[in-house]
């Protein structure tokens, strides 16, 4: 059976990061798509791992020759998710997890119609700015671009398939498990078994 792509989105802060690392560990056959970003590298992120950390002539030779299922420049920095990384993981069969941002989301969602859209949320936006003051990564100029950014994101959450409202972690990680296991069961993704039993009659 051909992978499913999960695209998760919501604002810096939701806590998207935390809970994709606690999925991966715990699900098996899924794989997280690392995208290429001209952004610095932050505290702790690995290269290959976090993201392909690159320069944006690098970024921009990439997107000529449409290596790029979408490509998007958010706060200043270009980020863009591999189309051959994607494609060839769902056809060995692995589900994949990709964090991208709405605009992003919805771009990939029309090229791959049965992409899974799921949105994360804070708890509310008090607590989304409280979150973002103690990470201590941003100057005022783009904590404000932030918060603004963060507004419009959420009044699109009505476009998105699934929301998970991120109050506990460790529940969020299950929510997205759920989400996973559910969509893995549905009869439309299923039709190699469906077909075993078309020709049975009741008795």
């Amino acid at each position: 059976m051909k992978g499913i792509l999960f695209i998760m989105s919501g604002p810096s802060g939701a806590g998207k990061t935390t809970i994709v690392k606690g999925v991966l560990k715990n699900l098996e056959d899924l794989a997280f798509s690392i995208s290429y970003t001209t952004r610095p590298k932050r505290k702790g992120e690995e290269e290959g791992k976090d993201y392909f950390f690159v320069d944006e002539s690098t970024f921009k030779d990439l997107i000529k020759k449409k290596d790029f299922l979408e490509w998007q420049e958010v706060h200043g920095h270009l980020y863009g998710t591999s189309k051959s990384y994607v494609e060839s993981q769902m056809n060995k069969g692995a589900n994949v997890l990709l964090d991208i941002d709405v605009k992003g989301a919805r771009s990939v969602k029309r090229q791959i119609k049965d992409s899974v859209l799921i949105f994360v949320a804070p708890p509310s936006f008090q607590e989304l700015k409280e979150r973002l003051i103690k990470r201590h990564t941003e100057n005022q100029k783009n904590f404000k671009k932030r918060l603004e950014d963060a507004r419009y994101e959420l009044s699109q959450i009505s476009k998105f398939d699934y929301l998970i409202v991120n109050h506990d972690v460790q529940i969020s990680i299950k929510q997205l498990e759920s989400i996973i296991i559910a969509e893995q069961l549905k009869v439309s993704r299923r039709s190699e078994f469906v077909g075993k039993y078309k020709f049975y009659k009741e008795a």
